[in-house]
């Protein structure tokens, strides 16, 4: 590091273009078990934040960090923490609760916990991690007072609980590292005197302090004041929106309602959209509508909803990064789209702890599909940011649907980026599509209120029945168990078969050789996978031959091609003959 930068007090550092060749990880002196922690998240370079914070937090000083969503903000501050910590432990191995990290929401605390546990798997043994955002003060009693854990995650409300339960009586002495992560969101989510409460039984000095934020509002000011000491403030000069190299933007023109339901049937049927995708609707009920609607074309999606709780939608959260579900369907909520209407010392209203477009680590989406416009250019932003997110080769693509009424809000956003948006129409011709424009009204018809009503009652009847909170309550009263588990069948949807399939002659004739070319690949991989068959065996290789045969060959991918391969050639010989 320089010496200009290690002497910055409360100065605020520009990212410029300047000379600077960038660090890599292991340019920053981090131990070993780090570096190859940070080799199981596949980081191969550090992003901007990521490059600029580490040296400077890993130098002592408290950090003040202004970047977008999906630029590495966790890694910033986890890296030199854990770093931090290990070093601490060659010469004080006691355990003592070291490190506080702060998040607005449950779902990020408990991201924040996976990504720690990851960071820490080859030091596991010497910082532990614990996550207090979930279950109750006594589960969590037992490994406060015996393992005292070095770095615990929490939201501030539950903090107080564990304060007023006596359990965190040793913070006062042994705290280090304090992180607020998200902290515009923190009073705007009603934490104001909860955080309030826990600074107050924090160390008045000796403790180095993080406040990571995508905004600096007038609330990160007052945080500023009461937090840090002297800390450097990184306005990193990163754009709003991805170089247009990595993000594709796209826009359609719907005449109604009825045209983006006509639309997104079309293009996921005619496999135009391809990898994992997140649909941002308007409303949870909007959410449960599609969901309904797309079932009936065989097309599996799960649905984000807010007001089940955080371990369900944790859970759904799972299912779609480990490709359970290729389609998840979101729905904003107001405190999300906008913090800055709701009053700051009120407190917050009912799903106020969840956002989809902020902070839940949805992995390697590929596309975003705006099906209701968002009202805010932070909004939009916010949800293309799940996307092209991170490292140089991440890429992605941005679909919206625009209806007349939603029309000024496009071009509020259009206006904003301007030429840098690269904002296109998308080439698609609505008069193509009037069999499905038929099918799609059946489907519609179909999801009622009564229909959207129900499924929402279902998904909380399962949750109840799966309740761990509840089973104490079941077990005493087996009854009411009984009469929850095998009440009315409620309306459901029915499905008509003939709607999975799209027959050749409702395909849009711009795109019938496409389509024709992905089903006969398919229908090749299926027959070569048929026809199969396998080779006579041969001798068996020593143990050696067998390992490097192992590295050098996918057996799955071989399979596949040589079989398609083979095909090809028995067809060709036939037709020789």
């Amino acid at each position: 590091m320089s010496s200009k930068k290690k002497n910055l007090t409360e100065e605020e550092t520009e990212q410029s273009d300047e000379e600077e060749q960038p660090l890599s990880f292991d340019e920053m002196g981090l131990d070993d078990k780090v570096l190859h922690s940070i080799a199981l998240f596949g980081w191969n370079r550090p992003t901007l934040i990521q490059e600029k914070t580490i040296p400077l937090a890993l130098e002592g000083h408290d950090i003040l960090a202004r970047a977008s969503t999906g630029t590495g903000k966790t890694g910033a501050f986890s890296i030199p923490i854990v770093q931090k910590l290990l070093e601490t432990k060659r010469y004080d191995s006691s355990s003592k609760l070291r490190a506080l990290v702060l998040a607005p929401t449950k779902e990020l605390c408990s991201q924040m916990h996976s990504h720690f546990r990851t960071l820490t798997s080859f030091c596991s043994r010497e910082v532990s991690v614990v996550d207090l955002s979930q279950g109750s003060v006594e589960d969590k009693r037992a490994i406060l007072v015996s393992d005292k854990p070095d770095i615990m995650i929490s939201t501030p409300k539950k903090v107080i609980e564990y304060l007023n339960a006596k359990l965190l009586s040793s913070i006062k002495d042994d705290l280090s590292y304090l992180v607020i992560d998200e902290s515009d969101l923190m009073f705007s989510f009603g934490y104001e005197k909860d955080l309030m409460k826990v600074l107050e039984n924090l160390p008045k000095s000796g403790v180095q302090s993080f406040l990571m934020s995508a905004t600096l509002n007038t609330d990160v000011k007052e945080l500023k004041k009461l937090v840090l000491h002297k800390p450097v403030i990184l306005k990193l000069q990163e754009p709003d929106l991805p170089e247009s190299g990595k993000l594709q933007q796209y826009h359609i023109e719907v005449q109604d309602d009825e045209e983006k339901f006509v639309l997104v049937n079309a293009l996921l049927k005619l496999g135009l959209i391809v990898g994992k995708t997140i649909v941002f609707v308007s409303s949870v009920d909007r959410c449960y509508q599609l969901k309904l609607f797309l079932e009936q074309f065989a097309i599996r999606t799960c649905v984000l909803n807010s007001e089940l709780p955080i371990a369900s939608r944790c859970y759904v959260v799972e299912q779609f990064n480990s490709n359970q579900y290729d389609i998840i369907i979101a729905s904003d909520e107001k405190c999300v789209i906008d913090p800055g209407t709701r009053e700051k010392k009120k407190s917050p209203k009912g799903n106020a702890q969840y956002g989809v477009s902020r902070g839940i680590d949805f992995k390697f989406v590929s596309n975003i599909i705006n099906f209701d416009f968002p009202t805010t250019v932070d909004s939009y932003l916010h949800r293309v940011g799940r996307t092209a997110r991170g490292n140089e080769e991440a890429e992605g693509n941005v679909l919206s649907f625009v209806s007349p009424r939603e029309s000024k809000y496009f071009q509020k956003v259009s206006k904003k980026f301007g030429e840098k948006g690269n904002f296109r129409p998308y080439q698609f011709k609505m008069d193509e599509l009037e069999a499905f424009k038929y099918r799609a009204r059946d489907a519609l018809r179909a999801v009622t209120s009564i229909a959207i009503k129900e499924a929402r009652i279902k998904e909380i009847k399962r949750e109840m029945l799966a309740s761990t909170a509840l089973k104490s309550f079941f077990k005493d009263h087996p009854k009411d168990h009984k009469i929850l588990k095998f009440d009315r069948p409620l309306h459901t949807v029915k499905h008509k078969a003939h709607l999975a399939d799209v027959p050749e002659y409702i395909v849009p004739k711009t795109l019938q050789t496409v389509v024709k070319s992905k089903r006969e690949n398919k229908r090749i991989e299926e027959a070569a996978s048929l026809s199969y068959e396998p080779k006579k065996r041969r001798k068996a290789r020593p143990a050696a031959a067998q390992r490097r045969s192992a590295k050098d060959s996918d057996p799955l991918k071989t399979f596949r091609l040589n079989s398609i391969k083979r095909y090809k050639d028995k067809k060709r010989a036939r037709r020789r003959k």
